[in-house]
C-alpha cells in the first residue's frame, strides 16, 4: 500500500505555481530523469495488480463456481420437486365423478333402446366378442405393434363384466381410459373417440350395457404386452400428451346435418381409429378436421397390415351410403375388418345417420385425384395380351372382375375406380392377394362371396399382376414390387392348399418362340363367341366349361385334353384327332359350326393345348386332368336341385338359367339351359357328367379353394342341381346319331 501511496502522490497534478516555479529552475535533464521515474512508477503498479489478479483470481472464481453451482442445484431441485409433483398428480387416477343425475334411477326401456343403438354404432360387439363367443363377453384378441391386448367382458356381469360399475366409472372409462379399479386401459379401446360423446348418450349406452344385457361369467385375460409397454403407468404420461377430454362441440358455421355426421364420425364411430394416420407416440395425428392438423383426418393408414383407407371426399354422399349399408357399390366393396364393421354396425343404423356420415366426410378437402365410373367399351386394354401382369390378370382375375376391371355388379368389385387400387400405399391390394378376402353379409347381400388366396403364386406373379391393375384401373398408382410381396408375406405368412396339379402359367406364353401364335389360340378360348361369332351359336366361350383359359383341376383344363389326343373312340369306331375333339365342342356346347382343320384358328388353339402340357407324355394322366368324379350310385333328387340353384346358383346364371351379361352386352356367366345355351348334345346337358362338373368347380366365390374359390357342394347337392337343369329345354343337336354309330346312347344322355 505504501507503494500505492507514494505513486498516488507522484500522480497528483503540480500547482501551477510550484510548476511555473519548477519549470524556471529545472533544465531539460531533470525533466528527462522525471519522466523516466513516472514511467518505473506505472510499471511497478501494473506488474503488482497483474499478480494480485494471478494469485487472486483463481480463488475468486472458485468461490464464485461454488455459488452457482449451489444455485443449480437449488434450482435443480426446486424443478425437480415441480415435476415430481406434476409427475405425480398425472400418475394418479382421475377420481370417479358422482353420478348426481342418478341414472341408475331413471333407467327406462326407452334408454335401454336408446343405448343399444348407440352401441350398433359404436360396433362394440365387433371388439368386445371372440370368434364363436357370446356378444359382449370379451375375449377378442387385439393386435398392436406393441403386443397383443383381450378386449374385456362388457355385460353386466358382477365378478367379470362391469354389473359392478357405477356410471361414473363407466364414464371416467370412456372418456379418460382408466378403468373401475383405477388400472389404465391401453388406447385399443378408443376413449380418444369416445371422450367426445355428450353425456346424455354417454348415459343411454351405460343404460344398455347395464340393464339391457344378460350378465356372462367369463374372464377377463390379461394383455401380453412387450416391455417397456407392459408398464401400465406409461399410459398416464400418454394420456397427458395426447388425449382431450372435452365431449363434441358444434361447429356453428354447419348445418345440422353436417354436424349429426362429424359428432358419429369423430364419437362414437371411431373412423379415425383405423383411417388416421398416427404419430411417433402412436397416437391420432388428429381427432378432427379442425386444427393445424385436421387435414390429416381420416386420410389414410395402415392398420394392421391393410391400408385403411382416405375417406375424405372420396365418394359422392349416395355412394358412400350405400357401401355403408350393403357392403358394396359401383366402386369398391369393403374388406378386411371393413366387412364386420358393415355386417355388426353401419347396416344397422339409419338412413338419416349414414347421411349425416356421408356428408361429412364429402365435405372434408382431400387432394386425391377423383375417379369416374368407366364408360362402357367392348374394347380390350392394350397392355392385356404383351405383358406378364395382364396375361396374369387374365388368367387368374378376369374370370371375376372381367377383362375391363368392371366386376359384376353385386357379386365381385370393380376395380375401376376403386380407391383400394388407386390407394398411394398398396399394401392392402398385396394383403388381399396373399391372403384372400370376403364380402360383407348384410341385409341387401346376404350371400358371401370369397375370393381364396393367391398365396401359391410367387412374388413376381402377384407383383407383375398387381402393378398391371394398378397401371389399368389405379389413376396412375406405382407398381407393385416383389419385395414388397416378399416383405408382407413374411409377415402375414399365409396358408394355402396347393392345386391338383401346377397349372402353366399364361405369362409364360410371352417367352415362347411363337408367342403371337399362342396368344391368339388362348384368346380364341376365353373370347370364342366374340372372335368366332360366325361358329358360335351360344352365348358361351371355350372357358365357359374350360375355366381359367383351361388351367383349372379338375374343369377338364387343356393339359390333360392335349396328352389323351389322338387316340381311338370305342363308341366313334375310329380315331379322333385333337381338332375333332374342339370342333365337337364347338357343334355341341357352342350349338355352333366347325372351324376348319387347316385354318389359322385351329391350328392357334391346336398350338395352343399342345404348349399346355409341355414335358408330359402323350396319354399320361395328370392329376385333375379330368372333370373329377361323383358318387354314382345316388339318386338324385331334382326338387332340391332346385332350392340348391336357387340358393347358390341363381345369382350368376339367373333365375330361369338364362345367364348374365354386362352392360356392354357381353356374357358373363354362361346360360344353363334356353335357346343360348349348349344343345343336348353336349356333356353338360348329360346328368352324371354335369354333377361331376358341378361337384369340383361350382359355384365359384364360396370357399378358400385355388383359383376361382369353387365347388364345396356335397356329391347329392351337386347331383341334384344338374339333375333340375339338365334336362332343361335346349337346343336339339339331330347330328348326335353321327357321333353314335353304334347306336348306343349313355344313360344320362339326352
Amino acid at each position: 500500500m505504501t507503494i500505492g501511496r507514494s505513486v498516488n502522490s507522484i500522480s497528483q497534478p503540480v500547482p501551477n505555481s510550484w510548476q511555473a516555479r519548477t519549470s524556471r529552475k529545472l533544465g531539460p535533464a531533470s525533466k528527462h530523469r522525471i519522466h523516466n521515474a513516472k514511467q518505473q512508477a506505472f510499471a511497478t503498479i501494473f506488474l503488482h495488480q497483474l499478480a494480485r489478479v494471478c494469485l487472486i483470481g483463481p480463488r475468486l472464481m472458485r468461490w464464485q463456481s461454488r455459488q452457482l453451482a449451489k444455485r443449480s442445484a437449488a434450482a435443480a431441485a426446486v424443478a425437480a420437486v415441480i415435476a415430481g409433483g406434476i409427475a405425480t398428480c398425472i400418475a394418479v387416477p382421475p377420481r370417479i365423478e358422482p353420478d348426481k343425475a342418478g341414472t341408475a334411477a331413471v333407467i327406462d326401456q326407452a334408454l335401454i333402446e336408446a343405448g343399444k343403438y348407440l352401441a350398433t354404432v359404436g360396433d362394440c360387439v365387433a371388439c368386445h366378442t371372440e370368434q364363436g363367443g357370446t356378444p359382449m363377453a370379451g375375449g377378442r384378441a387385439l393386435e398392436t405393434p406393441f403386443g397383443t391386448v383381450w378386449s374385456t367382458n362388457i355385460t353386466p356381469d358382477l365378478k367379470t363384466g362391469i354389473g359392478s360399475w357405477s356410471f361414473g366409472a363407466f364414464d371416467r372409462a370412456m372418456r379418460k381410459g382408466v378403468s373401475r379399479d383405477g388400472h389404465r386401459l391401453y388406447p385399443a379401446m378408443p376413449y380418444p373417440s369416445f371422450a367426445k360423446i355428450r353425456e346424455p348418450d354417454m348415459r343411454a349406452l351405460w343404460a344398455y350395457l347395464s340393464k339391457g344385457l344378460a350378465p356372462v361369467s367369463k374372464a377377463n385375460r390379461a394383455a401380453e404386452m412387450r416391455f417397456p409397454f407392459d408398464f401400465r403407468l406409461g399410459l398416464a404420461y400418454w394420456n397427458a400428451l395426447f388425449l382431450d377430454t372435452t365431449s363434441f362441440v358444434p361447429n356453428p358455421a354447419k348445418d345440422t346435418q353436417w354436424n349429426r355426421g362429424a359428432y358419429l364420425v369423430q364419437g362414437l364411430g371411431h373412423c379415425g381409429a383405423c383411417h388416421t394416420p398416427r404419430g411417433v407416440g402412436f397416437q391420432e395425428k388428429a381427432m378432427s378436421d379442425a386444427g393445424r392438423d385436421g387435414r390429416l383426418y381420416v386420410s389414410g393408414a395402415r392398420v394392421e397390415d391393410w391400408d385403411a383407407v382416405d375417406l375424405r371426399d372420396v365418394w359422392a354422399v349416395d355412394d358412400m351410403v350405400k357401401l355403408l349399408k350393403t357392403g358394396q357399390n359401383r366402386f369398391a366393396t369393403a374388406f378386411g375388418s371393413m366387412t364386420a364393421v358393415i355386417h355388426h354396425s353401419t347396416q344397422h343404423i339409419s338412413n338419416d345417420d349414414l347421411a349425416a356420415i356421408a356428408t361429412y366426410l364429402k365435405a372434408m378437402p382431400s387432394n386425391r385425384p377423383k375417379q369416374a365410373p368407366l364408360p362402357v367399351s367392348k374394347a380390350t386394354l392394350s397392355t392385356t395380351y404383351s405383358s406378364r401382369g395382364g396375361l396374369g390378370y387374365t388368367q387368374f382375375c378376369s374370370d371375376c372382375h372381367r377383362p375391363d376391371g368392371a366386376g359384376v355388379p353385386g357379386i365381385f368389385p370393380s376395380l375401376a375406380g376403386n380407391p383400394n387400387v388407386a390407394a398411394q400405399d398398396a399394401s392392402g391390394l398385396i394383403h388381399i392377394a396373399l391372403t384372400g378376402w370376403t364380402t360383407a353379409a348384410s341385409a341387401a347381400h346376404p350371400r358371401v362371396f370369397t375370393m381364396p388366396t393367391f398365396a401359391g403364386l410367387d412374388d413376381r406373379d402377384i407383383a407383375d399382376i398387381l402393378s398391371f391393375v394398378r397401371a389399368s384401373w389405379g389413376d396412375g398408382a406405382a407398381p407393385v414390387a416383389a419385395a414388397d410381396v416378399a416383405a408382407l408375406r413374411a409377415t402375414l405368412d399365409p396358408k394355402f392348399s396347393s392345386s391338383r396339379f401346377e397349372a402353366p402359367r399364361l405369362a409364360n406364353l410371352l417367352s415362347a418362340p411363337n408367342a403371337d401364335q399362342l396368344v391368339h389360340g388362348m384368346r380364341l378360348n376365353t373370347e370364342t363367341k366374340a372372335l368366332l361369332p360366325d361358329h358360335v351359336g351360344a352365348d358361351l366361350n371355350c372357358a365357359s366349361c374350360h375355366l381359367n383359359a383351361g388351367t383349372v383341376a379338375d374343369a377338364t383344363p387343356y393339359v390333360g385334353v392335349s396328352l389323351l389326343f389322338p387316340r381311338y373312340s370305342a363308341r366313334a369306331g375310329s380315331v379322333s384327332t385333337l381338332a375333332q375333339r374342339i370342333n365337337g365342342c364347338f357343334e355341341r356346347s357352342m350349338n355352333g359350326k366347325a372351324l376348319a382343320t387347316d385354318s389359322p384358328e385351329m391350328k392357334a388353339m391346336i398350338a395352343y393345348f399342345e404348349w399346355m402340357k409341355g414335358e408330359a407324355k402323350p396319354q399320361a394322366h395328370a392329376p385333375g386332368s379330368s372333370m373329377g368324379e361323383i358318387d354314382r350310385s345316388l339318386t338324385p333328387d331334382p326338387d332340391n336341385g332346385r332350392r340348391v340353384y336357387a340358393r347358390q346358383c341363381a345369382v350368376c346364371h339367373g333365375a330361369n338359367g338364362e345367364g348374365r351379361k354386362d352392360a356392354a352386352g357381353r356374357g358373363v356367366f354362361p346360360p344353363l339351359w334356353g335357346d343360348r345355351s349348349f344343345n343336348k348334345g353336349a356333356g353338360m346337358a348329360r346328368t352324371e357328367m354335369a354333377a361331376a362338373f358341378v361337384k369340383h368347380n361350382m359355384p365359384i366365390a364360396w370357399r378358400q379353394h385355388f383359383p376361382l374359390g369353387q365347388g364345396g357342394l356335397s356329391d347329392q347337392e351337386a347331383l341334384d342341381v344338374a339333375a333340375y337343369y339338365s334336362p332343361m329345354p335346349r337346343p336339339d343337336f339331330p347330328a348326335i346319331v353321327q357321333h353314335r354309330p353304334d347306336g348306343h346312347m349313355p344313360k344320362d344322355g339326352r
